[in-house]
């Protein structure tokens, strides 16, 4: 075993899931970059991450308890990692300065609401054309669930800032040789709230929210488009003191599809056919989007080289509906390279029929033309 996740999060292999969450709470205060300055505290919060990404899971836990590691891969999930969760010039940073010692003079006050977050989701078209259940794993700041995001510890109260006396703001006075001038600041204490707890939470230092690892299953309506956003309401930043969360927004990226091309809720695909087909007319069966479908395409007697033939009803699902869009074949007419001795004879008769000029050979009529000249 080359990692021991148990020693990164400081519990024993019979650690309980609230355990293991406790741990990681507490090493992610401790380790985190923008609050531990040591030369390898990126590099240590990175091992925390994966170990409580390994442990926090059921399905993983076993397979690394059983074999001492666990399958590369995400099976498809998306996973954010918590330093890239915050935009808008609110970092990790921020989060933990809240954690330790406040708010600097002059910032403006901490915000209460919890920011919208995004992740992105990537997708076959398969999935599009059917609709599918996604499983998205990522981080963010969630409700405590010690003081249920209140931030209250046992007994505790929301009491008036003894800094501020309940204004949010400190005000400073400073004798000039213009004058007295006023200036006035964020209080450091309760961040511009008014607002101190006499008995904090002790899981989340009174802020009522925890870095998580969070797990949530989402349908995704079929037809649905490259770039297209699903907003998920209440799954985002938990707010401060249970206040209102933030929404996630998913983006869709929709992977490239080795035989069919999307345009709109359209497909095209390309289909080989031979001269005679070409020539005579001929149906074919080519793979549809959907599960096991198999489309017939009827190409037309006379058909040319890169013309495309329309099947109605054969495309993607459209978005919210459930009719289908249209399947466009574009023929490429296949001229073989060898021919038997039969073949060539019938082609040879087939081009003096048609009193076409081949190499080495003169049809009868030519042949007539020159004895007559």
């Amino acid at each position: 075993m080359t990692t021991d996740y148990y020693q990164i999060l400081g519990v024993s292999r019979q650690a309980t899931d609230s355990e293991i969450k406790r741990a990681f709470h507490k090493k992610a205060r401790q380790l985190h970059p923008d609050v531990n300055k040591a030369a390898d505290a990126e590099e240590r919060f990175k091992e925390l991450n994966e170990a409580y990404d390994v442990l926090s899971d059921s399905n993983k836990r076993v397979q690394y308890d059983r074999f001492g590691k666990v399958a590369s891969g995400n099976g498809g999930y998306q996973y954010v990692d918590i330093g890239d969760l915050f935009g808008g010039g609110f970092g990790m940073g921020d989060l933990f300065s809240t954690f330790f010692g406040g708010v600097a003079q002059g910032r403006a006050a901490v915000r209460q609401e919890g920011r919208d977050m995004g992740v992105g989701l990537r997708l076959t078209l398969e999935e599009v054309a059917s609709g599918t259940k996604k499983e998205i794993v990522y981080d963010r700041l969630a409700p405590c669930e010690s003081c249920k995001g209140s931030g209250l510890g046992s007994g505790g109260h929301f009491v008036d800032c003894k800094r501020c006396n309940g204004t949010g703001r400190i005000v400073t006075i400073q004798r000039t040789f213009l004058g007295d001038m006023q200036t006035q600041a964020t209080c450091d204490v309760c961040n511009g709230t008014g607002k101190t707890i006499d008995t904090p939470c002790p899981d989340c230092e009174g802020q009522g929210r925890l870095p998580d690892r969070q797990h949530i299953s989402i349908d995704v309506p079929h037809g649905i488009r490259d770039g297209q956003q699903l907003r998920l309401k209440g799954f985002g930043e938990a707010g401060i003191h249970g206040a209102l969360a933030g929404d996630l927004i998913v983006t869709v990226r929709i992977d490239q599809h080795s035989r069919l091309q999307r345009e709109g809720d359209n497909l095209h695909t390309r289909v080989d056919i031979s001269i005679t087909q070409a020539a005579l007319g001929a149906t074919m069966v080519v793979d549809g989007i959907m599960p096991h479908e198999k489309v017939e395409v009827k190409i037309p007697t006379g058909c040319q080289n890169d013309q495309m033939v329309r099947v109605r009803g054969k495309g993607l699902t459209i978005f919210k509906k459930e009719s289908r869009g249209d399947l466009f074949v574009h023929v490429t007419v296949i001229v073989p390279r060898s021919l038997s001795k039969r073949q060539q004879e019938l082609l040879e008769e087939l081009a003096e029929e048609f009193g076409d000029n081949i190499v080495g050979k003169k049809t009868v009529s030519q042949r007539i033309k020159e004895v007559l000249s």
